[in-house]
Parts: structure tokens; sequence; C-alpha cells
């Protein structure tokens, strides 16, 4: 079944993988030296795919969990036809090439989700295969299965002790997702030392226990054993499968079975021993036998023969199954409906107002029927972020549990577009990355703002890979109230808005809230942040205030100096914006020329031009306030030297709301006195 040839294949990616590392003189060869023959087994004999149409829908996802492992997956690459060249190779973690050091979504041709903290990619791969059994469930009809492909990774000892990987296995057994298959490397060796020290569970009954059909490769060398494993995965519908496989990191090398296989190049004595062993020849480097490259190709050819046979069910389905079809295909290419705004809601102005969570979920409620692509869920809490897509089913397996146990929406099956993660934050955060990856979704993941901490390694990958993920974080302040400081987000704020390419909006009312929603859907190019309130705040009239519509700028003029240039700037994001407004108008009726300014998103801001940030924010106008309920940092650069910013420089404390901002000191008469200071100053 496997021949000479095949052995040939394995060592030419062993070896093109470890020239790669010798010749930047850094990265990480002993998991390519090991996992060689389970990749190269994957990818010739089970991997659905089109190196000439890398972005074609219905392939199937491979996700490299042990990102380290990069020049592995650059050697498949390279070898099977994508677009990237032996020149690409040889550049290696180099300036500007397309082979970082870790696989990056967007910047190398097949890579298919960025990689390298540990556990996300196998989180990702659970999103990935959700994806998948969702769009299937909706959209395959029994003479056309539109959507019917498979989601591997390969995963390593590092990534199963990470607690994403936990949560997420978890749930991936929960909900039966029997279209995906985890490869794992078990070597037993970390950076530092062997797993002996520190892991040493039983892995198969762990993964058994979540819910996981799991095979053991006794020999990751053998590849006919390996194929038998990926055999028995495919056949199993009903559990996602676990294939454990035994290896030698740095296997053939004078340091195999060692941690000094694992993250620097082997050195040129090393690598020469190494090629002596496994009988290839020292030179010339970055060898590619013209046999084992012809068989590689032969992958594009398939490729291209499975796509096309697909593209003839899409055309029979497209006439068939017409308004499916347009609506699939619009999914596909991240499009909007015509008119899917058309029933959001204008709120009224009123004093005493709602929650922006409240006013989140009402618009929520009036997208939803109109974008079949808004599919998500919250941590075990969308009673209280409210999120709950109502009327939409609840993401499961069928018959997963009985009438009494199951959620308010009744209907469990694959097309529920409420996804429950229960309380697994980091996970439900990889996950989300997973289905954006995927294509067909605008996927949402929400719980309460202080526990966005659970999430920030998820949440800086979907920066990094401009990934479109709404992130909806509630209970925005101090004004939690009696949950105390361990539910009182403070610091949160600031550490969303350090992220890089994340958008952080933080509307002011109820109107805002539903731009804020616009704003959300259609920024495809990052993710998007939504900070919410728990407590109730005005809705403001804005028959005598600026259209909520400015929240677009990032910043805008709420209400302005009457007849005069503004002395004073007040500024202020979400929950506390009611409160600058209160204040403008008292400090108006003392005489102060006040300019009152909205700022939901400084990201939305620092996007505009010069001119125009400096119309909201006149440069001579320097005694400015700046009023928020987390940490001053990072507001500095908007007041200026000469303003000032009221704000919490500590935990909060166990009270209700209103005893809570009286004691810290955002009422009306503390921003009053602040900013008479200011202008004494």
């Amino acid at each position: 079944m496997f021949s000479e040839l095949d052995q040939l294949c394995v060592n030419t990616l062993r070896f093109l993988s470890v020239d790669m590392v010798q010749k930047a003189n850094s990265g990480h060869p002993g998991l390519p030296l090991g996992a060689a023959p389970m990749a190269y087994v994957l990818w010739t004999r089970w991997l659905a795919c089109n190196p000439r149409h890398p972005g074609w829908i219905n392939r199937d996802r491979f996700v490299l969990s042990a990102g380290h492992g990069s020049a592995l997956l650059y050697s498949l690459l390279h070898l099977s036809g994508y677009a990237l060249s032996l020149d690409d190779i040889r550049q290696f973690r180099q300036w500007g090439s397309n082979t970082p050091g870790h696989p990056e979504r967007g910047h190398t041709s097949g890579v298919e989700i960025t990689t390298g903290p540990l556990g996300q990619g196998l989180a990702n791969a659970v999103g990935m295969a959700a994806a998948e059994a969702h769009l299937a469930a909706v959209y395959n009809r029994p003479d056309c299965a539109v959507i019917d492909h498979y989601t591997y990774t390969i995963v390593g000892d590092g990534d199963l002790m990470e607690g994403v990987a936990s949560e997420a296995a978890s749930l991936a057994g929960h909900l039966k997702l029997g279209k995906l298959t985890c490869l794992y490397d078990a070597n037993g060796i970390t950076l530092a030392a062997g797993t002996s020290l520190t892991f040493t569970e039983d892995c198969l009954k762990r993964f058994e226990a979540y819910g996981w059909h799991t095979i053991n490769v006794a020999d990751g060398n053998n590849l006919a054993d390996i194929d038998l494993a990926l055999q028995q995965a495919r056949e199993e519908s009903e559990r996602p499968t676990l294939v454990l496989v035994h290896t030698h990191i740095g296997y053939g090398s004078p340091v195999a079975d060692s941690y000094l296989a694992h993250g620097a190049p082997l050195g040129a004595d090393a690598v020469r021993k190494t090629k002596d062993a496994l009988g290839w020849p020292e030179v010339p480097d970055f060898l590619i036998p013209p046999a084992v490259l012809e068989y590689f190709r032969c992958m594009v050819g398939r490729g291209v023969h499975t796509e096309m046979m697909w593209d003839e069910m899409m055309a029979v389905y497209k006439v068939v199954y017409p308004a499916l079809a347009l609506e699939l295909e619009g999914r596909l290419l991240g499009e909007l409906p015509h008119g899917w705004d058309a029933d959001i809601p204008v709120f009224p102005a009123d004093a005493h107002g709602m929650a922006t969570r409240e006013a989140s979920g009402l618009v929520m409620a009036a997208i939803a029927p109109h974008v079949p692509a808004l599919f998500g869920g919250s941590a075990d809490l969308d009673t209280s972020t409210k999120t709950v897509l109502k009327k939409l089913g609840d993401f499961s397996s069928a018959a997963q549990l009985n009438t009494d146990q199951q959620g308010s929406n009744g209907d469990w099956s694959y097309q529920g577009r409420n996804l429950h993660f229960g309380v697994r934050e980091h996970a439900m955060g990889a996950m989300v990355n997973g289905l954006a990856a995927h294509g067909g979704f605008f996927p949402f993941g929400s719980t309460f703002l202080v526990f966005s901490d659970y999430m920030r390694p998820s949440l800086r990958l979907a920066a990094l890979m401009g990934l479109h993920v709404i992130h909806i974080f509630t209970h925005d302040s101090i004004a939690v109230g009696e949950d105390g400081p361990t539910h009182q987000p403070v610091e949160q704020l600031a550490s969303l808005r350090a992220i890089p390419g994340l958008v952080v909006i933080r509307p002011g009312d109820a109107n805002e809230t539903t731009i804020a929603w616009k704003v959300a859907l259609e920024t495809t190019d990052r993710p998007v942040a939504l900070i919410l309130s728990r407590q109730a705040m005005p809705t403001l009239d804005r028959l005598s205030l600026a259209a909520a519509d400015g929240l677009r700028q990032g910043a805008y003029i709420l209400l302005d100096a009457p007849y005069a240039i503004p002395e004073l700037i007040l500024i202020a994001s979400g929950s506390e914006l009611g409160l600058i407004v209160a204040a403008t108008y008292c400090l108006q009726a003392q005489g102060v020329a006040v300019r009152c300014v909205s700022m939901p998103s400084w990201e939305l801001f620092d996007a505009l031009p010069q001119v125009e940030r400096d119309m909201i924010l006149p440069p001579p106008v320097k005694a400015r306030l700046a009023v928020e309920a987390g940490v001053a940092q990072g507001w500095h650069r908007y007041v200026g030297d000469h303003g000032d910013v009221l704000s919490m420089e500590s935990f909060g404390a166990s009270a209700p709301a209103s005893v809570l901002l009286q004691e810290y000191g955002f009422t009306v008469a503390a921003v009053c006195a602040r900013a008479i200071v200011l202008l004494r100053g």
C-alpha cells in the first residue's frame, strides 16, 4: 500500500523543514521530523483541497495548532502546489517573507488561520467544524450536499495542556461534531523538559470522557496505521475523533526525544548526522527529488477535478434551489442582504431610558431575521447579555437533550443560530475566530466586560488576522453594583483599546447602540467590541442634540456652546454620556461656554483626517475634561496636558450602583466642580 516513494516524500518534508530552520538559524525542527508521516498521509490521502483555489468553500480545513512547526506546513504547501515558491521556503523567518515563524492567515497562501499560541488552533478547528455543521444543516438537500467537508488539526502536548483546548474539546464532544479529527503528535516533550514532569494524564480516556472517538497509533512512522486511523475517523459520524500518534521529536537527529530538538536549529554537524541517519544526501540543501514533486503535484489535478465536480453540483443546486443558493452565495461573500437594517428601531427620548444591553438585544432581534449569517451566543450569560436570537433555534446535535432540559428556543439542531458556549469564555473567543475564518458567518460571542480578560489571546489573534468577529461585552462599569469588584471592570476598556486592529465602541444611549451595531456589521476587515451597560441610562433627545449617526466618526459634537467659541469641552463614552449632558446644561446655566462631545470609539475617531478631529476637539481649547468609569490610561491623548480625567483609579466595591456612583464621584455636581477647577487653572 505504501512504497519507497512514500517514504521519500516523508523525508522530503522532513529535510525541507530542517533546511529552512538551519538556514534561518531560527525555528523548530523537532515537530517536522517527528510529525511528517502523519501530515503526509493526511494531505496526500485524505485532505480535499484545491491548491489553485485555496479559498474554495467546500475544501477540507487544516489547522496546524502546534504552529511552531510551521516549517512542516510550508513544506506541504510548496510541494502540493500552493503559491509558495522554493525561494519563499529559503526565506523562512526573514523580513518580508511569505514564510513567517508561525503560520499567518492572509499572509501565506493555504494557511487557514494564524496559530502559535498553543491550544488556539484546536479551538479554532472546533469553530470551523461547527460552521460546516450549521451550513450543511441549513443549505444541503438530499440531492445536493453543497457543504460537505472535514476539519483536521495537528496538536502537540503543549496544545492539550492549555485550558482553551480543554474548553473547546469538551464542547466539541458535547456537540457531537463528527467531521472534526484531531491528530495528536504525542512525543512526550515540551520546550523545557519531558512531559513526565508536568503532563502524565491519559489523554485517550480524557477525550473519551469528553465524548470523543479515540484511536491509538503506536508507531508514528507507520504510514499504514496512520492511514487506517484516518479512515476510521472518517467513518465515525457521531463523535469528533482524537488520533493519538506516538512520535519521536527530532526523529533521526542526535537530539531525538529530547527537549533540545524542540526550538533551536540542529546545527550543521547535527543536520549532517540526521541526514545520514535517514539516508538523505547531505547536499544540496532544499533537495526535492523529481519523483516527489511529481507525486505531490498530483494534488493540483485532483483538487481542480474535485472542485469542478462540486461546481457542477452547485450549478444544479442554483437551478433547483435558487433562493437558497442566492442566500448561501451572499453569506460566503460576506455580504449584508438588501434591507437588512430596515427594521432596526429608533428609540424615543426617555429620561429613564434603558440599558444599552437591552437596546442591543432589541436591535439584534430586528436584524437577525434579515441576516442569516448572524450566529453566535454567550458564555452561559445570554439572559444577562441579551443576546438570544429568539425563535431561531439552538445549535446542537439532534435529540441532544430531553424536552424538559432544552433551552428557551426549544429547537435543538445544527440549523439553530444560538450557540451555547457554556462557561467557556476562552473557547468562545477562539471558536468565533474559527467561524469567521471558515466563512459564511457574522459570528458573535458575549460575556461580561470584566471576563474579556479570559479571552484576550483570542481577541488579539482576531485583530491580528483582521477577522470579522463581533464581541458583545456587557456590565461595563462599577454600576454593576452589588456583585462587587470581581465583576466591576476598571482596566478592561483600556486593555481592549490597546489591541491594534480591534475597534472598541461604547455607545452612550439606545440610539448610539443601533448605530454601533450597524458599524459592527459593516466593518468586515477587523473585529469589533461593543461595550454595553447593565444599568438603564437616558435615551437622549435627538431633536435638541446631534443625531446618533455621529457615532460613525468615533466622536462628535453632541451639544455645543450657544453663540460662543467653547471655553471647556466635556468628553465621555457609554454610561457616562448622560452624565456629561446633564453637567453641560448645568454649566451653561452658570454662563460657561461648554461643548459636550460623545466619544464612543477612539479607533474610529483616530481614523478621521486631522482637520476633522480638530473641528471636534479644537487645539486652542485647552480645558478638557473626560469622564469615564474606568482607568484614565489613554485619555490624556485627547484631553492634553492641560486637561483632566474623572476616572476610576481603584477597584470598586459591593454596594448599590447609585451609591457607588455617588461615592466615586460620578455625579453632576462632581463633574461641574472638576470642570470649574480646570477653567480656573
